[in-house]
């Protein structure tokens, strides 16, 4: 009987009706909602103003305050963007007008000051949103959630000659950056109204956010607004040379000749009339070169000379990034690029610093085609995940110890349930937040989301009933989150990645 009540009892307070809560932020009031485990959601916290008009392609301008109480129960549109194969419910309610966070709190007493986690989604740079970790268990275990909305594709980076020309600090593209900046300034100021400490602050992303978050860690707009990062499957850089402003400002040109317009502040001024569906519609007939893969095209880093002053290589090289502690990690299979799979040879010799040994290494001296590995998949596989993500992880890692003994390295190789499939890119996902594409709660093993949140909150991932993960340090330490358990490993996959040196 006693069972049967306590199980009456928690079937109710799960089920409790939501009642309306109120925060002070910048710029107003807003009213979110209570959640059944006690906690609190709020959606679509403007940051900044809707980018729109005169303010396409401005860094983002501070939030307008409003009168009376604004309703914030209503999760935010993503930024603007077309359908990717993936991204059907972030295509159906984009927008331009789209700079806003949603903060999500366990329960917690008055005054708490609680770790704050701000995720940054990816999807290339070109599609995606944060709304899909939104009630995600993750706050459960003592922390604050923080997701970002940022502009993407030709609306966050985009550069011109003449938006280079009217800037300030003459420079153009990377608004999709300063918008994460923006918002980074956004939870300094307002998270200790939601029980945040705001120096406290996790920075965290998966493939283009984890990317993004390297290049955070390197700008110095960004440098004291977070504390700690975790990079899932993406660098400052995948990999792929940088690009100049210069050659920004090539693609701006392509992208005005596509629509008709002439360059100039005449072509920036009817560009700025644009509708968004043209804009979309002309970004995705830009394409890169036929060996890099299209997905690649806003992925690339830009040294715009503001925002990131030099490239990444350069940067890490000479120890100038935030010391921030860090763990960054790969799946053992992420994705196959063009180059990869349709120019392996060629492809090689693009990107390794001995193209024959690098050929042999990967069995392509021959006419047998190479067979595939049991772990790291087919040619293809290994190959892209080699040059665009694993090495560049290793790398990354081995000169952010340089300024920090707290870098952690992990490799993911869990294959996901049957009806999702093998491990793959972003597959690590569904067990930080313990939560699948379809809303169905995953196990609690691999124990990411116990490793991330004791990052959060220490700075170390370690913690009771959790297998020891040692810092990476000089012998290149990594954890392997398999089938089996927790497997300790020391310089993962180096004889590949003696090929390819680069974040």
């Amino acid at each position: 009987m006693r069972r049967q009540i306590l199980a009456m009892v928690f079937a109710l307070a799960m089920t409790a009706p939501a009642f309306a809560v109120e925060r002070q932020v910048t710029g107003g009031i807003v009213e979110g909602q209570s959640l059944p485990d006690g906690g609190t959601i709020f959606r679509a916290i403007p940051f900044a103003q809707p980018p729109l008009g005169e303010l396409r392609w401005k860094p983002p301008q501070p939030v307008q305050p409003w009168s009376g109480v604004r309703d914030a129960t209503q999760t935010a549109p993503t930024c603007a963007q077309t359908y990717q194969g993936w991204n059907g419910n972030e295509t159906e309610s984009s927008s331009e007008d789209c700079l806003y966070v949603e903060v999500q709190t366990p329960k917690h007493a008055p005054g708490a000051q609680l770790p704050v986690m701000v995720w940054i989604h990816g999807g290339s740079n070109r599609a995606g949103g944060g709304r899909d970790v939104a009630e995600s268990p993750i706050t459960r275990q003592g922390v604050i959630l923080v997701t970002v909305q940022y502009r993407l594709g030709v609306f966050g980076f985009l550069s011109l000659p003449s938006l280079t020309a009217e800037s300030p600090e003459h420079a153009s593209g990377n608004y999709g950056l300063m918008d994460q900046i923006a918002a980074l300034k956004w939870v300094r100021a307002n998270i200790a109204q939601f029980g945040g400490d705001p120096n406290n602050v996790t920075v965290f992303g998966e493939s283009a956010g984890a990317q993004d978050v390297g290049l955070l860690i390197l700008s110095p707009l960004a440098r004291g607004l977070f504390r700690r990062a975790i990079e899932e499957s993406g660098t400052a850089g995948f990999g792929v040379p940088p690009r100049s402003l210069a050659e920004n400002e090539k693609i701006g040109a392509d992208f005005l000749t596509l629509l008709g317009l002439p360059s100039g502040e005449t072509g920036l001024s009817a560009l700025r009339r644009v509708p968004t569906g043209a804009l979309l519609a002309a970004g995705d007939r830009l394409v890169p070169a036929p060996s890099v893969d299209p997905d690649f095209l806003w992925l690339q880093a830009v040294v715009d000379g503001w925002v990131l002053p030099h490239t990444p290589a350069d940067i890490l090289s000479s120890k100038d990034e935030a010391p921030v502690p860090l763990i960054v990690g790969t799946n053992a299979r992420e994705f196959t690029v063009v180059g990869a799979r349709d120019y392996p040879r060629r492809w090689i010799g693009e990107n390794a610093d001995d193209a024959q040994q690098a050929l042999a290494f990967y069995g392509l001296t021959s006419d047998t085609p190479p067979g595939a590995d049991p772990v790291y998949g087919d040619l293809a596989e290994r190959l892209s995940t080699d040059v665009i993500l694993r090495c560049p992880s290793n790398w990354v890692a081995d000169h952010q110890a340089a300024v920090t003994s707290k870098v952690w390295r992990y490799q993911f190789s869990v294959e996901a349930p049957s009806t999702v499939g093998p491990v793959a890119h972003a597959g690590e996902l569904n067990y930080v937040f313990l939560k699948s594409p379809k809303g169905a709660t995953f196990g609690a093993w691999p124990p990411l989301q116990a490793y991330w949140t004791n990052f959060a909150k220490t700075g170390d991932p370690n913690g009771p009933g959790l297998p020891h993960w040692p810092s990476f340090g000089t012998q290149q330490h990594y954890i392997d989150f398999t089938d089996h358990g927790v497997a300790q490993g020391t310089g993962l996959r180096a004889q590949a990645c003696r090929f390819f040196r680069g974040p």
